[in-house]
């Protein structure tokens, strides 16, 4: 018989949003009387802005005609896209970002998980505990992640992130080679300032480290000393890669578009010590085992940068950050030690004295019909938490919010 990958036996049993969607299945077939509030996983709710739907229709069209119809695009991204991503979300933010630096992708989390294909299978790895848990997974899955002890893996190195230290990730006592970043983090809500994100790019260029720097929420930052990219800080195009997502942006989870940018500047060692591009390796990679992101996809991400679409999905965020204010200052009330929910979509949630994040999740999905995830889904420091993210409607919001008060 064939061989399996055994870093795959690894991993915990099941992912944590496929046991989530387990239970809250299992609840509802006992209950089908009940109205469930989901406010679980990170999915948004709204529609698609007018101005992306309108740039779709005139993409199908596109499809439907000689002079017009796209087959394979540039794995890279089309320059239409490309162009306004760097002009838009960089170049008036003050960045010298070109367009040959941005790869255009199906969604941060792919690239995410993908990036490592270019790097040497020896670096050691740094994340976040609690973190996004696609990071620690995609590593296990290529051997870096050691044999599991509990909820960590002996291979990786964990940073936590609480109370203690206002949820900042401090600088590691052991020096890894590549890091990952999320701010405004996934899954605490929390958000790094200047200052602390300029202690990581000193940090990484002092000692030859790369930062993976997730920024899918970017979009929903309000506090003005928070940066919406990690090349606001002087420097770090010659350490860090930057993910984001159109998903949360303009509600594009199911239409599947997003971006890495890799600079220039960025350079890697090969087993020589000779210096190695990792624009170009990346562009290597895509070329060779990507076909790229739909035309009609980017058409509609396109339309996000008009006048009419930034208006749009401005409109949008700030729905969802309505309910994220509704529910911090409810929950507060409430009795609920609270975090987040300023500069993110997502509300990290103490669960009561003497409660397991799990016993808490349960408890929510059985007596107010709830859904949110557990803490410690996203690691051991997540441990006595519950996320609540914002992506429902103002209705759905504020009924949640009168069952948890009562």
């Amino acid at each position: 018989m064939i061989r399996i990958n055994d870093n795959f036996l690894l991993l915990p049993e099941s992912y944590l949003f496929s046991e989530v969607a387990r239970r809250v299945k299992e609840f509802q077939e006992e209950n089908p009387e009940v109205k469930v509030i989901r406010m679980g996983i990170g999915d948004v709710t709204r529609p698609l802005c007018k101005a992306a739907i309108e740039a779709m229709h005139k993409a199908v069209d596109d499809e439907a005609e000689t002079a017009t119809f796209h087959g394979y695009g540039p794995e890279q991204g089309y320059s239409f896209l490309r162009d306004k991503i760097a002009d838009f979300d960089y170049h008036k933010r003050g960045i010298d970002i070109s367009s040959d630096e941005i790869f255009i992708g199906d969604g941060a989390k792919s690239d995410l998980g993908n990036f490592f294909d270019i790097l040497a299978q020896d670096n050691t790895v740094a994340v976040t505990d609690p973190v996004y848990p696609v990071y620690v997974d995609t590593n296990v899955m290529g051997g870096r992640g050691g044999k599991r002890d509990g909820e960590h893996h002996d291979g990786i190195i964990y940073i936590p992130i609480n109370k203690t230290n206002g949820y900042v990730p401090q600088l590691p006592k052991q020096r890894p080679d590549v890091v990952y970043l999320c701010s405004p983090n996934n899954p605490t809500g929390t958000a790094m300032t200047r200052n602390e994100l300029q202690k990581w790019v000193t940090y990484a260029k002092e000692e030859g480290c790369l930062i993976l720097f997730d920024s899918a929420y970017e979009s929903f930052i309000h506090s003005e000393n928070v940066p919406h990219s990690i090349y606001e800080i002087e420097g770090a195009k010659e350490v860090a890669v930057e993910f984001r997502s159109f998903s949360k942006t303009a509600g594009f989870t199911g239409v599947r578009c997003g971006y890495t940018v890799v600079p220039f500047a960025l350079k890697g060692l090969d087993s020589e010590g000779n210096e190695v591009s990792l624009n170009r390796l990346w562009n290597r990679r895509q070329c060779t085992k990507f076909n790229g992101a739909s035309y009609i996809s980017q058409r509609a991400a396109e339309a996000v940068y008009t006048p009419e679409g930034r208006s749009q999905i401005k409109e949008t965020i700030e729905y969802y950050m309505e309910n994220a204010r509704m529910m911090r200052e409810s929950l507060t009330e409430t009795g609920f030690e609270v975090i987040g929910g300023v500069d993110s979509p997502y509300i990290w949630l103490k669960t009561p004295i003497g409660m397991t994040s799990w016993e808490f999740f349960d408890y929510l999905l059985k007596t107010h019909g709830i859904v949110g995830t557990p803490g410690s889904g996203f690691g051991a420091e997540g441990e006595g938490y519950l996320r609540l993210t914002a992506f429902n409607t103002h209705e759905a919001t504020k009924e949640a919010m009168l069952r948890m008060h009562n």
